[in-house]
């Protein structure tokens, strides 16, 4: 049976569940669903049902799946639980995760949970929520497998089986000395295919380990999950002394909370942290609703310039029919640039202090774009539009310095942003559109004033 049909048979059990109370038969069919998509059934249960199907969970898929829940859902589970029932959830959950459990949750949630809490769970909960949210230190673990370097492979060995069962993850040990300073890491492959029992793990671990200290920005920390192909990156304190680890699972995570942030951003809209349908309507006329008025109010600009520009709109009556072309090739030019730019910048491609080799590139990509357009425009307005030579001349030499300016000004803005600490992503398409618009309309009326003498 495929997983997307089992998933529609457990849909149907709980629809009947009321009636049928088959409940044995219901175990049997969470037993075989991984834990994201038995999150997904969570996300669309009525509220009275979740702790139903959640005490029909074995007690390991229970805290995978409440891991795997939005913020929203947890919060109604777990005032559907039992002290008890949230007790066995929380000493079940992973450190990070019982962190951000703490960290999303009201007041009241929070210390009913935390009553429930092991000291030592605490203590590590309170220990991770002292990192700022968007570091390495937010983000990272506390559970991890770490050895000593004078132990043999057969010592090491005898500690992962003991010790390992309770770790987030095991493919790469991590080598401490006394003071917990991270000297080294070994792989589990490495001490499983280690032929030697008795040799020592300081001749075998790999001593060049890449690691980050948990100030660092969580962005920066995902993208080295990319750059070098790893499942986990340790995390120092500034003593270099190994306080956690950073796992791809949430590194992938961050990366499409940071993709959202970005592509909200980009498109004029306030960044949300819950999912649309999660959203209320109030919520989502604040994000949208104040970038509207900003890119209103900043288009009169455009309008002031149109205003200026009346008599030779009157004595050139036709050069108003080009004005939406022209101006939506410069903000299409000006995003394109933009858009690549942000996305370097994102991957770490490009760097505040490429801006010369930006504008070195974009002003001869402009150059090849602009000419092209320029050239076809000028066959279109004289053999279809049938308009005056002189009258395309206007056109296509304002289409052509408009995908020049607005391909160095897209090109240059993210990167000054960067440099005075606003996000790049601010800088985008709806704002670059505002800002071209207004040159493009400068641009336009200037040289028909030249080439036409109004």
């Amino acid at each position: 049976m495929s997983n997307a049909t089992t998933i529609e048979t457990l849909r149907r059990m709980l629809a009947s569940l009321d009636d049928a109370k088959k409940y044995q038969s219901l175990r049997d069919v969470l037993s075989t669903i991984n834990a994201p998509d038995l999150a997904a059934v969570f996300e669309d249960l009525p509220q009275e049902k979740m702790p139903v199907l959640f005490r029909l969970c074995p007690k390991d898929l229970a805290a995978d799946v409440f891991a795997e829940l939005t913020p929203e859902t947890q919060e109604a589970l777990i005032r559907g639980l039992t002290d008890k029932e949230l007790k066995v959830v929380v000493e079940e959950l992973c450190a990070d995760d019982a962190a951000d459990l703490v960290e999303e949750m009201p007041a009241s949630v929070v210390k009913r949970i935390l009553s429930q809490a092991e000291p030592d769970t605490r203590k590590m909960i309170n220990e991770l929520l002292k990192y700022p949210e968007d570091s390495a230190g937010g983000v990272m673990t506390t559970e991890f497998m770490e050895l000593s370097p004078e132990w043999t492979v057969r010592r090491a060995m005898e500690e992962i089986r003991q010790k390992g069962f309770d770790k987030e993850t095991i493919n790469n040990c991590y080598v401490t000395g006394s003071d917990r300073t991270l000297v080294g890491v070994v792989s589990l492959r490495g001490l499983v295919l280690e032929k030697n029992e008795n040799r020592r793990i300081d001749d075998m671990m790999d001593t060049a380990v890449i690691s980050v200290t948990t100030g660092t920005d969580r962005e920066q920390t995902s993208q080295l999950f990319e750059k070098y192909g790893f499942l986990a990156i340790p995390v120092v304190d500034g003593e270099n002394r190994l306080v956690g680890i950073v796992t791809i699972d949430d590194a992938i995570s961050i990366l499409q909370d940071e993709a959202s942030e970005d592509f909200a951003k980009m498109n004029a809209m306030a960044p949300a942290d819950k999912p649309y349908f999660k959203r209320t309507l109030w919520n989502l006329y604040k994000s949208r609703a104040p970038w509207l008025l900003f890119l209103m109010l900043s288009a009169t600009f455009s309008s002031l310039v149109i205003r200026g520009y009346e008599d030779a709109l009157a004595a050139v009556t036709v050069l108003t029919a080009y004005i939406p072309m022209l101006t939506d090739a410069g903000g299409n030019a000006g995003s394109q640039s933009t858009s690549t730019i942000i996305r370097g910048m994102a991957v770490g491609e490009i760097r505040p202090h490429d801006l010369p080799r930006i504008l070195w590139r974009e002003f001869r990509v402009a150059l090849l774009c602009g000419a092209t357009l320029a050239v076809c425009n000028m066959a279109k307005l004289i053999l279809f539009d049938r308009v005056g030579v002189m009258i395309a001349m206007v056109v296509c030499l304002t289409l052509f310095c408009t995908i020049l300016i607005s391909q160095l000004i897209g090109g240059i803005l993210p990167v000054a942003a960067e440099k005075v600490g606003i996000d790049p992503a601010v800088m985008a398409s709806p704002l670059i559109t505002t800002i071209v618009d207004t040159t493009t309309l400068l641009v336009y009326f200037n040289i028909a004033k030249l080439l036409l003498h109004i």
